[in-house]
């Protein structure tokens, strides 16, 4: 697992950024791609009622800026309130195509008092590309962004 504590540690300097979750979300994208060789594409979705909006990222540009919740990977983890682990996009009907060179996809939900406010969408051109260990770092990311994050009551925010 990559060592989680230089990211915890940009994302408390940036503790004042908290009133701007996208400068907040900036921090962690920038010092997760850093650290995960294999992402092609790293970024943050918002929720906003239902609907997910891209928000800070890394990568080539997408399409999609905006998810239906429900759809695709990112819109399936916010629908069934868990992560989203895929090794073989290909494998999945209701993709989103974001590239045509992406193999695997990760999605890690962002919880603020208890509700989903957004997540960690992170994809890779390598079949399998994520493990476990990954899954469990980027859960403490998404823990530690949510734990700053100062409007959890947000209407929007699921459980």
């Amino acid at each position: 697992m990559p060592d989680i504590s230089p990211i915890l540690a940009a994302i408390a300097e940036c503790a004042a950024c908290k009133t701007d979750r996208d400068a907040l979300g900036q921090v962690a994208v920038k010092a997760v791609h850093d650290r995960l060789p294999q992402a092609g594409w790293t970024g943050i979705y918002w929720l906003h009622d239902d609907e997910l909006v891209l928000g800070p990222y890394i990568g080539p540009p997408t399409e999609h800026t905006r998810i239906p919740v429900g759809r695709g990977v990112c819109g399936t983890a916010v629908a069934e309130g868990r992560d989203q682990v895929v090794p073989d996009v290909r494998e999945r009907s209701n993709y989103l195509a974001c590239s045509t060179t992406t193999r695997s996809e990760i999605v890690v939900l962002i919880r603020a008092g208890g509700k989903i406010v957004g997540q960690i969408d992170i994809d890779s051109d390598k079949v399998d590309a994520f493990s476990a260990d990954d899954h469990a770092f980027l859960k403490l990311v998404a823990g530690a962004l949510g734990s700053l994050l100062v409007d959890p009551q947000e209407p929007s925010a699921r459980g």
